[in-house]
């Protein structure tokens, strides 16, 4: 079993107090998790993949841009990796099991050629980490799901706006997507 670890959006955006659309508190409250669940991925023998949302900022065609403010836009520092998880990004950006992907939809598959590569490694579980639980990890879980992959969410490292939000997601992760929800220790991501 091949495995590749998804982390979504975890950006300054997205997480920081002064970012564009920040999840704030919930977010922050899953740095270090994020971090360490990343690492131990990894050091399992996990592909890495930063699926990272990035707009531009005058695309008003994006359906995106009638619903919120300005964010991750290309060039700016709101689409740098937040807290720990921008040094394991520094660490092992060289490595060919860490890929950088640039998004823009919801879905890490969307638009980008991340079923191929995943196919070309022969992965057939994902591993989900980021935020919003219930928008881009969602998305991101439907077409995992839907394109015939395997999928595990750690439950420690997503986060939304809302106790409630995050909890549909999980919810509809686990009973709809028949996903695994593990935890940080990564118990039960080992084969």
């Amino acid at each position: 079993m091949n495995k590749a670890l998804i982390s979504i959006d975890y950006t300054v955006d997205f997480v920081a107090d002064d970012g564009k659309l920040t999840a704030g508190a919930p977010a922050q409250a899953i740095s270090e998790t994020i971090a360490q669940v990343t690492e131990e991925a990894f050091k399992q023998g996990a592909y890495v993949f930063f699926a990272i949302d990035g707009h531009d900022l005058d695309d008003t065609f994006h359906p995106e841009s009638k619903l919120f403010p300005p964010h991750n836009i290309m060039g700016t520092t709101g689409r740098h990796l937040y807290g720990p998880l921008a040094n394991f990004f520094k660490d092992y950006q060289s490595d060919a099991r860490v890929f950088w992907m640039d998004k823009r939809h919801y879905s890490a598959f969307s638009g980008t050629d991340l079923d191929i590569r995943l196919r070309e490694r022969g992965v057939d579980t994902v591993i989900l980490t980021g935020v919003l639980t219930d928008i881009c990890v969602l998305h991101t879980a439907i077409d995992a799901y839907n394109l015939g992959y395997q999928i595990q969410v750690v439950e420690s490292a997503v986060a939304s706006l809302t106790v409630e939000n995050h909890q549909f997601a999980l919810n509809h992760f686990k009973y709809v997507l028949g996903a695994t929800l593990v935890d940080e220790k990564l118990n039960k991501i080992k084969d």
